[in-house]
């Protein structure tokens, strides 16, 4: 079994992926041959929300004027 990450791409009214020649000969697929194929939709990540379950920011009650 091999791992691939393909994008969905639009044929005509139908859409489809490219499996890499490097796959089809990996696995001896062949043209024509049926495949079983199981879909995981891949999430996106983004930075936001990244420290879930932190404090929010709060900001000192004694300014440190002194500091400076």
């Amino acid at each position: 079994m091999t791992h691939l990450t393909v994008k969905v791409k639009k044929w005509g009214n139908s859409f489809g992926i490219i499996i890499p020649q490097k796959a089809m000969d990996e696995l001896g697929i062949s043209i024509g041959e049926v495949l079983d194929v199981e879909i995981v939709k891949k999430r996106r990540r983004s930075g936001f929300g990244i420290c879930r379950g932190a404090s929010p920011y709060k900001e000192e009650e004694e300014p440190h004027d002194d500091l400076w």
